[in-house]
């Protein structure tokens, strides 16, 4: 706990110190350039994810920059994989046509590049990826020996200075006009939660770095890049680029990738984790979706060390697209339009956002959204297809990757929203299994998380003011058209993805659950379970809304029912029911909670209030009373309306005579003391 608490403090100091250099520091200093000092280009792009289509006019920039300065070096900084229909239908390939029309000089692997182990029984179409390509790869923090397809790429030589293309390097040695300049790249190590790596291991990335600069500087190599996917500011607990830059002495540029950042200006980290000043490091990183070149000149000193630095990203939307390029694209485009084009036969009554925090107040990955309900509904109603007993679907945010624009729905847009093709699996989980999965999804809260889950079948409070693992505060599932508390003891069957299922983005127990024999393939895709289950069970009308399934408290007690709230039999009430605890949007925060947010069942607590619409309240109200026909206290105009409030309220002519008594009692006590107080002034 206590070098926990020591690492996040270094990391938040960090933080601040880089806030304060960002502040302080000019974006440029090249006015300070020495005629000894020795200038260095770096082109850089990170997070293409098979945005094909933007290439061309990449092409253009990349030669733009190339007719200034001929050696300048251009870098991938990983996640070329998976994203659009190009993908889905070539696995690569297409990017691949196009990159290597542009003469990189290393790529790293992104943690993407791994989506097609688990279908592939390893990595046959990265394998194939690398083969083809025209460029060297970075995998400094990797072990590939176990792959079958990927293990025979690996170089023996594992720090080159004449790297072989389509080959996998720990780091390559590039000669810049006259100068030796060392590449070396990390990859998360979260790959191993977020992707599927099988049998691919990733090893710790300040160790590796560490041993990377070392076998740079033992050749004499002093000017060093780190070409990572481990995110800029992401994932504190996993590692990131600030961390690295203050961690790793000797690292004098970090070209990012993974977090998706747009570093519109460079960042400089030039003091250690400890606070003490270091050699500067320059980060960069260049969005996503290849809509942005990242061009760095930076100047080093006699001894390598930085000491001028200027960066900009490049529009390439204002580019022309480069003759050549499009050529190569349209032997892909054509087919991938075809399918792109075909219309499912449902109709979206909206656009359906696939929102994320800076865009909006709410994110897929942060809060309850229309297209996470759709997708939910939809797995859920296809998995009852197969086995009627599913109860709950949970679909991971970061799973979630295109929107839906109103009108006709094509089969390309579908793909789009989901584009890993993960297939759709059924787990056996306990109430309390389902609680440690859902404090899992909203331990990042309100913060985005890849692994936030959207749901249907169930619905769930939480507060993110509480620490994380302790936040689930209630938690409903639906049967029968009402909800019910989730009882931690018993049994129920939970639909997701088979990335999620096998305890994708971290969630250990549906890990466990599958090493156990607990999570079975039910035979479907989940895309073509989107596609159906909106022309067949929506009969083509797409209008999907926010239903309360998912309420953050903020700190706040869930509303409950005015009391009373139960008979003393547990059954509830005409007027508690009426009184359902709606906080808004249609979220019922009842939770058949007693209110103390503690988030345990017990067996006098079984209120099934929950309906998120008044006409559900009601239809609640009358099964509520039929179920429990025993209990008069149910029945409309009994005159009684609960034992519980009999004892905890007293009737208006009681509470009236109370009050003249006390009233009464009031004067006489104030009339004795003015007498009192009159015979001791006259004594």
């Amino acid at each position: 706990m206590a070098s926990n608490m020591r690492f996040g403090f270094s990391f938040r100091m960090v933080a601040i110190i880089v806030l304060v250099l960002t502040i302080v520091l000019p974006t440029s200093t090249l006015a300070a350039e020495d005629d000894s000092d020795f200038s260095l280009t770096i082109m850089h792009m990170n997070d293409t994810h098979a945005h094909v289509e933007p290439l061309p006019r990449m092409l253009t920039a990349v030669k733009e920059v190339r007719a200034d300065n001929p050696e300048a070096l251009l870098l991938h900084a990983g996640d070329v994989f998976s994203g659009t229909l190009y993908f889905n239908q070539f696995h690569g390939k297409a990017d691949l046509a196009l990159l290597n029309l542009m003469d990189f000089d290393a790529m790293v692997f992104g943690n993407h590049e791994f989506d097609l182990g688990s279908g592939e029984d390893g990595h046959e179409s990265l394998s194939e990826f690398v083969a083809e390509a025209q460029f060297p790869f970075l995998g400094t923090n990797i072990d590939f020996s176990g792959d079958p397809f990927m293990a025979s790429y690996i170089s023996e030589n594992v720090f080159s200075d004449s790297p072989d293309n389509g080959s996998v390097y720990d780091g390559i040695i590039k000669e810049v006009n006259g100068e030796q300049v060392g590449i070396f790249g990390l990859t998360t190590e979260d790959t191993a939660n977020i992707s599927s790596p099988v049998n691919v291991q990733f090893l710790n990335y300040i160790e590796e770095a560490e041993r990377a600069v070392a076998a740079f500087e033992e050749q004499g190599v002093d000017k060093i890049i780190a070409l990572n996917h481990i995110g800029y500011d992401s994932t504190p607990d996993i590692g990131n680029d600030l961390q690295l830059a203050a961690s790793v002495d000797g690292i004098d540029v970090i070209v990012g990738g993974h977090s998706h950042t747009r570093l519109d200006e460079p960042v400089v980290v030039s003091t250690d984790e400890n606070g003490a000043e270091k050699d500067p490091t320059v980060i960069v990183q260049a969005h996503q979706y290849a809509q942005l070149l990242g061009k760095l000149d930076v100047n080093f000193d006699e001894n390598g060390v930085v000491v001028g630095y200027e960066g900009q990203l490049i529009d390439i939307n204002e580019k022309e697209a480069d003759p050549e390029a499009e050529e190569v694209l349209s032997s892909y485009k054509e087919e991938v339009d075809e399918l792109t084009n075909q219309e499912t036969g449902a109709v979206a009554m909206k656009d359906i956002p696939n929102p994320r925090l800076g865009d909006s107040d709410v994110s897929v990955r942060a809060n309850e959204t229309e297209l996470g309900n759709l997708i939910t509904d939809a797995m859920l109603a296809k998995a009852r297809e197969k086995n009627p007993e599913v109860v709950i679907a949970m679909q991971n945010g970061g799973g979630i990757r295109a929107a839906i624009d109103e009108g006709p729905i094509t089969v390309g847009e579908v793909i789009a929203v989901l584009p890993f093709g993960n297939d759709p699996v059924v787990a056996e989980l306990t109430g309390a299994e389902i609680k440690e999965i859902l404090e899992h999804s909203v331990r990042q809260a309100p913060a985005e998380s890849g692994g936030f889950l959207q749901v249907a079948g169930m619905k769930f409070n939480y507060d993110s003011t509480k620490e994380p693992g302790s936040r689930i505060v209630t938690m409903e599932v639906e049967v029968e058209g009402e909800y019910e508390d989730i009882d931690l003891d018993q049994t129920y069957l939970v639909t997701t993805n088979n990335f999620t299922g096998k305890g994708g983005d971290g969630f250990e127990v549906f890990a466990q659950a599958y090493d156990e024999g607990r999570v079975r393939d039910i035979g479907e895709i989940d895309w073509e379970q989107l596609r159906d289950y909106m022309v067949e069970d929506l009969g083509g009308v797409v209008d999907p809304v926010i239903e309360g399934r998912i309420t953050d408290l903020l700190g706040e007690e869930p509303e409950a029912p005015e009391k009373p709230e139960e008979d003393n039999d547990g059954t509830p009430d005409e007027e508690g029911q009426e009184d359902g605890g709606d906080t808004g949007e249609g979220t019922d925060n009842n939770g058949s909670n007693d209110g103390s947010g503690d988030g345990e069942n017990t067996d006098e607590d079984t209120d099934k209030v929950g309906s998120e619409d008044e006409e559900d309240k009601v239809d609640s109200e009358e099964k509520n009373g039929q179920e429990t026909s025993e209990d008069n206290n149910n029945e409309a105009g009994s005159g009684n309306e609960s034992n519980q409030e009999e004892g905890e309220r007293l009737p208006d002519t009681a509470t009236n005579m109370y009050t003249f008594l006390l009233l009464g009692a009031l004067v006489l006590i104030t009339g004795v003391g003015v007498l009192v107080y009159r015979k001791v002034k006259t004594s």
